[in-house]
């Protein structure tokens, strides 16, 4: 099946575009920059972008079903209201530590916002998985994580995937949908195992979605592509290339019949090492034709 990758923002180009969540009820695009401490969003029928600038490293972005928004904000969940730019903290994680920060998070069909944790120099076992619930409580999920990313629930809500990109692995859970409680941990998907995806140059999974049949497509950061694998048989079902881009970040569905394929991208930290590796690094891009579609993306109820 043919499919087609278009740049949507030509002039926006990202430190780190992470976290893109398609806003079902303002069918726009939601997603951070997250050296910039910018929240962005896009209108795909006018074109137009919208930038909040707040003072941080941001992690994600989800809508907040009372208005606003949530964000990860260096260690902490935050509430934002975009007109106020007003920022209210409402959870802290990994207390008592430094160079710590919360980095992806995700809605599940509860209504809770998960996140994780990393080290800012990618110290192994640093961070965690924690999950906010509606009631406003946090609490910790998976511990001994390196470098949290991609969250995605299954169709029928039984199990949770999850991706700790430096072992370069996609796990999933039985998941609890009235309690939020996870178990039974195993591999999915190994980076490892797949002759294309094994590559020194693919560094890992990073953020991932779901589509209504249960795949997964999983952002490949280092190998300039997205990866649809079936969690059932740990099989790569189909590899989208995305042209003149190597940093692939995340995925989210989106478009009015959520069958669009939104893909975010990374240059470099600012002040980092990293060179551009590809001419688009840090664009933000959308994929057609993929013969696939996800679900209304879920939004924090507390």
């Amino acid at each position: 099946m043919s499919y087609k990758v278009e740049i949507i923002l030509k002039d926006t180009v990202s430190t780190i575009g992470e976290a893109p969540h398609w806003d079902d009820v303002t069918q726009t695009l939601l997603y951070v920059d997250m050296y910039n401490g910018e929240v962005h969003r896009y209108d795909p029928v006018t074109g137009e972008e919208d930038v909040l600038g707040l003072n941080g490293v941001l992690g994600f972005v989800v809508p907040r079903s009372k208005g606003g928004l949530v964000v990860g904000l260096g260690q902490a969940f935050a509430a934002v209201d975009w007109e106020t730019k007003t920022v209210t903290k409402l959870a802290e994680t990994d207390p008592g530590t430094q160079n710590h920060r919360l980095n992806d998070g995700k809605c599940d069909p509860r209504g809770r916002v998960w996140g994780g944790t990393m080290e800012d120099d990618f110290k192994l076992n640093e961070g965690s998985l924690y999950c906010l619930d509606t009631d406003g409580s946090v609490s910790r999920k998976q511990d001994k994580v390196t470098i949290s990313n991609g969250l995605a629930w299954s169709p029928d809500n039984k199990t949770m995937y999850y991706i700790d990109t430096s072992p370069r692995q996609v796990y999933a859970y039985d998941f609890d949908i009235e309690s939020g409680g996870i178990s039974n941990r195993r591999v999915v998907g190994n980076f490892n195992d797949l002759p294309e995806l094994s590559s020194k140059d693919v560094l890992g999974p990073d953020g991932m979605t779901i589509d209504t049949e249960g795949n997964l497509w999983v952002a490949c950061f280092g190998g300039g592509c997205v990866a649809k694998i079936d969690p059932n048989t740990g099989k790569l079902l189909q590899k989208v290339d995305i042209p003149n881009a190597t940093r692939i970040t995340s995925v989210c569905w989106g478009g009015k019949n959520l069958d669009e394929l939104y893909v975010t991208s990374l240059r470099m930290k600012p002040n980092s090492k990293l060179t551009v590796i590809d001419t688009l690094d840090g664009a933000v891009f959308r994929v057609t034709g993929l013969g696939a579609r996800g679900r209304p993306a879920d939004v924090y109820r507390g």
